[in-house]
């Protein structure tokens, strides 16, 4: 397969003007609109701002919340679409149209069954990942959340080097780790029959895979590659380096838009529709400040670098009404390095033997809650007028020697001596020690311990009611009793590391309807264009549902606007 020139795909691919009868304006989930209109006979032509392919879902975890998915089904989970209706209901609990969420939810099995037949990917159910609030009615405890396979990239040949890389370096040792695997994996230390079988199995797979030519990916590496390989498949041209400009139109409706290729402008004619599916503004931080807050730090979103809202404001010049744009998917980290990007941070907060300070020496969350739900607390006591001003994570010798931490450092490694150089991570013997190097209230941050250290050792947190949710105890310590997510900090040398409100990506975006129809203030629908993904106000207004839900619906939604420009 020879490479392509000037970024486009495939080889050959000429850009200048052109009519087509979809526009997919992102390679993110917009892939899995072009795949659908593809499938329906459609003449279909996706351009991508970055170099690469794949966006934000590319530095993904990969996960894909599909209630009532053949997925779920074939695994007998016995999870129905009511049940899921019932949930989404009280969740979202009027922060978006139910017209939205039933759109998903009817949808969503037809997606991964189009996704199985176009693309190679396989799906896995990740049992027992329960959804984010599974004690609300119709909520689950053994999740609905799915993810592909471990995917073999070398289906990509020459276009390999052109997916969008991940959050986090690949290992020196290839091995493609799902979610499902890590959850087990971050307890090698403590459960070592649980997790070196599946280590072993990794590592067989990434290495003996090397060996015959096979590139294995799991996560977002193996969603965008798997849709990527789909689209290549498909014949699907995709123009990257190649930015919206704006949209064209007609009197009321959308008939397609300008791009720039190589500092040419460039006219694209969508008879059916153009589907906007380019990402929020995840790093345009004067958007960021004018509808989040202004202590949010810049470049702290790991979102794609190129999401910078540009089709959320050109629709807006268009008309479109926006909606939600409060929200983001966030995500607390570890702070960055100078110049550096925050470290993941996923089960850290879960596990034993930690918790989470402000600069009062105070603790002020469940530090097992959702992502999200962790960042929307931070930012309600912002906007009360307590703000969060610093975080630390404050752990001791058996936590670092138990568990994996921001997603690099293993069991007994030491803390690299950069973060104490930069003055994210300190170290001390006593944790009297430790506050007057935080900066915080000794004497406040003591009191916090003995209280917390009371409740640990009595598996009952009284304070935040950490590890009473079933979620909780997902990315929990199975070995330590009564409570997975409590335990008393005993022993030093005793740590403490700076964190950062960080997120995967904005949520608030384009109005939309239950067809991906971008809506203006009035309410009236603009014809021929569709909003998905993180363009699209949050399906689920101001919630996260369950894990992979981000995901989901830009692929549900690209599904059902492909169904829905077809029939034009």
């Amino acid at each position: 397969m020879a490479s392509a020139p000037h970024g486009l795909i495939p080889a050959g691919t000429v850009a200048a003007d052109t009519e087509v009868d979809l526009l997919v304006v992102g390679a993110g989930t917009g892939m899995a609109a072009a795949l659908a209109g593809s499938e329906r006979g459609l003449s279909v032509l996706i351009v991508e701002k970055s170099h690469y392919v794949g966006g934000s879902t590319a530095r993904s975890g990969g996960a894909l919340w599909l209630p009532a998915s053949p997925v779920l089904s074939a695994a007998g989970t016995g999870d129905t679409l009511d049940k899921a209706r019932a949930y989404l209901r009280s969740v979202v609990a009027g922060t978006a149209s139910e017209a939205r969420s039933d759109g998903f939810l009817e949808h969503g099995p037809a997606t991964i069954e189009m996704l199985t037949r176009l693309t190679p990917m396989r799906f896995t159910w990740c049992q027992d990942y329960a959804d984010y609030h599974p004690e609300e009615p119709g909520g689950s405890p053994v999740g609905r959340t799915c993810e592909c396979r471990p995917f073999d990239a070398s289906v990509l040949g020459t276009y390999r080097n052109r997916l969008q890389p991940g959050v986090m370096k690949p290992p020196a040792v290839p091995m493609p780790v799902t979610s499902a695997d890590y959850r087990w994996m971050n307890l090698m230390a403590r459960l070592p029959r649980k997790a070196l079988p599946l280590i072993v199995k990794r590592v067989a797979q990434g290495v003996g895979g090397a060996v015959l030519g096979r590139r294995y990916l799991a996560g977002g590496q193996a969603l965008a590659a798997g849709l990527f390989a789909g689209v290549l498949r498909a014949g699907i041209p995709i123009w990257t380096d190649t930015p919206l400009v704006r949209l064209v139109t007609q009197g009321a409706r959308v008939t397609g838009a300008v791009v720039t290729h190589e500092g040419r402008e460039i006219t694209v004619t969508a008879r059916r529709g153009v589907v906007l599916a380019a990402g929020g503004f995840d790093h345009n931080m004067e958007m960021r400040h004018k509808f989040q807050s202004s202590t949010l730090g810049r470049n702290m979103s790991l979102g794609a670098d190129t999401n910078t809202g540009d089709a959320l404001q050109i629709g807006q010049e268009c008309g479109a009404a926006i909606d939600s744009m409060t929200q983001a998917w966030w995500f607390p980290a570890v702070a960055p390095l100078p110049g550096g990007s925050p470290k993941v941070m996923l089960a850290e907060r879960s596990l034993p033997g930690s918790f989470i300070v402000d600069q009062t020496g105070r603790r002020f969350i469940n530090e097992a809650t959702d992502y999200m739900s962790f960042g929307q607390r931070v930012l309600e006591r912002e906007r009360c007028g307590d703000p969060v001003e610093s975080m630390w994570i404050i752990f001791d010798r058996q936590y670092r020697n138990s568990y994996v931490f921001a997603g690099q450092l293993y069991p007994r490694m030491p803390i690299p001596a950069s973060w104490f150089n930069a003055g994210i991570a300190y170290r001390a013997e006593s944790l009297a020690a430790l506050a007057p190097m935080m900066g915080i209230p000794r004497e406040d941050f003591l009191a916090t311990v003995r209280r917390f250290n009371a409740s640990a050792a009595a598996g009952n947190d009284g304070d935040f009611h950490r590890g009473r949710s079933v979620y909780d105890r997902y990315y929990g310590d199975p070995t330590v009793t009564p409570n997975p997510n409590l335990r008393p900090l005993h022993d030093g040398p005793f740590y403490a590391v700076r964190m950062v409100l960080s997120d995967l990506g904005t949520c608030g975006g384009l109005r939309a309807d239950e067809r991906a129809r971008v809506l203006r203030e009035d309410g009236t629908v603009m014809e021929g264009l569709y909003a998905i993904g993180n363009t699209a106000a949050n399906a689920f207004g101001a919630t996260y549902p369950g894990a992979g839900a981000t995901i989901a619906q830009g692929l549900v939604y690209g599904y059902i606007a492909a169904q829905d420009a077809a029939v034009r």
